[in-house]
């Protein structure tokens, strides 16, 4: 199994040239990889399956591309994209993932997540979290136009900038009590996960956690090779 690992990826209209170092990482990775791992936040935002835009239109063809007698593809929601649903899934041969998710690899017990929930100093966002991952909520918010979701979504996105601005680096980070606690339960040789834009490996004793990183000048992906795995940057200008 050469699994890759990617998460952060926030493609919009705004920056295409993230969507073009997405589509260059596909067709490089079809070859050299067998499964492909999402980690959240592919999108910066999503507001359902029916929004039609041509760059979702573009991102779902590569992904079918790409999983067409291709890598297993797998997806899990972000912060960003949590509304992304089965027909996304069906037009792009993804499988979407519980949050979080355990699997093995070559011998390995991993342990995958988008980490958002982790981040537990944040009680306003952890709240927010919580409260658009109910049913209820989502159902209410899908059976509006699309031009209100838009207009809700801008807003959300404008109020979480402010907040997040206002906010320490401490406290947007995950809560080492809580990533510990969770490691514990779960006991895995490797522990993957995304959304803080601190790349990095951190050895917590029991196990290492390997955090994704965003891409913006550079991108980030995590591969393995054999026994090994390696966090890889590389620069979005020049690929």
């Amino acid at each position: 199994m050469k699994p890759r690992f990617i998460s952060d990826l926030h493609l919009s209209e705004k920056h295409p040239e993230l969507t073009q170092a997405f589509f260059t990482f596909l067709n490089e990775s079809k070859e050299a990889c067998t499964h492909l791992f999402i980690l959240g936040d592919l999108f910066e935002t999503w507001i359902g399956d029916d929004d039609d835009l041509p760059l979702h239109r573009e991102i779902k063809q590569a992904l079918l591309s790409f999983t067409t007698n291709g890598p297993k593809t797998f997806f899990m929601h972000g912060n960003r994209d949590f509304l992304v649903g089965e027909s996304f899934a069906k037009e792009t041969g993804i499988t979407i993932l519980p949050d979080p998710c355990t699997l093995e690899i070559n011998g390995q017990k991993v342990l995958l997540s988008h980490g958002d929930f982790l981040c537990t100093d944040d009680q306003d966002y952890i709240d927010f979290r919580n409260q658009v991952r109910e049913q209820d909520w989502q159902s209410n918010f899908l059976s509006k136009s699309l031009n209100e979701r838009k207009q809700i979504a801008a807003n959300l996105r404008t109020d979480s900038k402010e907040a997040t601005s206002k906010k320490s680096d401490t406290i947007t980070d995950v809560n080492e009590r809580s990533v510990l606690d969770f490691i514990n339960e779960y006991q895995p040789d490797l522990f993957i996960h995304g959304h803080t834009h601190r790349p990095n490996i951190h050895d917590t004793g029991s196990s290492k956690r390997i955090v994704l990183g965003d891409w913006g000048d550079y991108g980030w992906y995590l591969y393995f090779n054999k026994d090994n795995y390696y966090l890889k940057k590389f620069d979005i200008k020049r690929g």
